[in-house]
């Protein structure tokens, strides 16, 4: 194998693929690489059994081949280089051992690998079910949904994002049975058939990490729209020039419907970055493992009242003018959950709506179209 690429584009191609190779002492070559060279493209993948993911650059090849290599080390290695045209050719060492070869400017390398053909096959799902989503509302759509899923074993399949592929939406819910988060998308072009599968949070994280490292504008121009493909038991999503294939997580997602309430007794509208404030100087005082915080819904005073006590610490009360409807109420919430859902709340004011202090309590964004929802368990006194 010989071929040459810009450093920029070996750089990019290594960074997608490299973080999916993991420490495997059982089966060293998944730390690998597979880099492979054949009709005028250069192809990285990675897999770790679980995930696999692959991205084709460009560059020029001179012999076509095939190597794998320490996946950290030669993204570790390129990233340092200059931005010059970089050189890759596989050799034979003195001791007759395959090396690749790196060459760029003044700098020469030589790095140990081993043979593409002990590399476990990367599966393939026919590209026949396909849903078309535009990758930026993918991208905001995983990060308003995904801190909420549950990392608790006991239950695997709440240990996923629920994808609901529904008409021509895509409905993402998680849970980790303490706060819930949903989030509608619309897609740009949908299979006529509606589907629910449970995507693994690491495969979620993936993308996000992915599609955030498009900040070159050339990179990010090629990547508007992400093709998802589905099978009995994998996900594809693919973009541009990378395709990222996943286990799904089987078991029956629970029907998460039924808690989210239909009315609330109180409603009231409040600025997102006031309410996140008052709630960041209360938390100071929150109950050690606890993290409990009490908001009072005063309708008569038109005021919503953030408090907490602690009898180690003191007390803080925290009073913000709000519009308020319906009856005087109160609840108290765990503070990291209302700080998560606030903070994924992309309007400037908030509605809360709460039935009781042992009901669920509601945020929702005030806008036009609300396309999400997210709902926190109430601390029981």
């Amino acid at each position: 194998m010989k071929i040459s690429c810009t450093q920029e584009n070996l750089n990019q191609g290594l960074f997608v693929v490299s973080h999916i190779a993991s420490k495997n002492t059982a089966l060293p070559i998944l730390n690998n690489v597979l880099i492979q060279a054949k009709e005028n493209s250069i192809k990285f993948s990675a897999t770790n059994l679980e995930i696999g993911v692959s991205c084709v650059i460009r560059g020029k090849i001179e012999q076509n081949g095939e190597f794998t290599v320490q996946s950290r080390l030669l993204a570790d290695y390129v990233s340092l280089l200059p931005k010059e045209k970089v050189d890759l050719e596989v050799l034979k060492n003195q001791e007759q051992n395959e090396v690749l070869k790196v060459a760029c400017k003044n700098n020469s390398t030589k790095v140990k690998g081993q043979s593409a053909t002990d590399f476990p096959l990367i599966p393939q799902i026919e590209k026949t079910k396909s849903f078309t989503v535009g990758s930026k509302s993918l991208r905001q759509a995983i990060s308003q949904v995904v801190f909420a899923v549950s990392v608790s074993e006991t239950r695997p399949e709440i240990n996923g994002v629920l994808f609901n592929f529904n008409d021509n939406m895509l409905i993402m819910a998680a849970t980790d049975s303490y706060r819930l988060a949903e989030k509608k998308i619309k897609l740009k072009k949908s299979s006529t058939i509606d589907q629910k599968v449970i995507v693994p949070t690491r495969t979620l994280q993936e993308i996000l990490r992915i599609l955030g490292s498009f900040k070159d504008p050339a990179a990010i121009s090629e990547v508007e729209e992400v093709e998802i493909y589905l099978s009995e038991n994998q996900i594809m999503f693919s973009f541009g020039s990378i395709e990222l294939i996943s286990r799904l997580i089987e078991g029956q997602y629970p029907d998460y419907q039924q808690i989210i309430p239909s009315q609330s007794n109180t409603k009231t509208v409040v600025g997102v970055s006031e309410i996140i404030n008052a709630t960041k100087t209360t938390s100071l005082f929150a109950r050690s493992g606890i993290y409990d915080v009490s908001l009072e819904f005063l309708s008569d005073q038109k005021q919503t009242v953030i408090s907490s006590a602690n009898s180690q610490l003191g007390e803080n009360v925290s009073k913000l003018s709000s519009d308020i409807s319906g009856d005087s109420n109160n609840i108290v919430v765990n503070y990291r959950y209302l700080l998560d859902g606030l903070q994924n709340i992309e309007t400037a004011e908030v509605e809360v709506g709460v039935i009781d202090s042992s009901s669920p309590c509601v945020l929702k964004p005030v806008a036009k179209e609300v396309d999400y929802l997210y709902i926190i368990m109430p601390i029981r006194q």
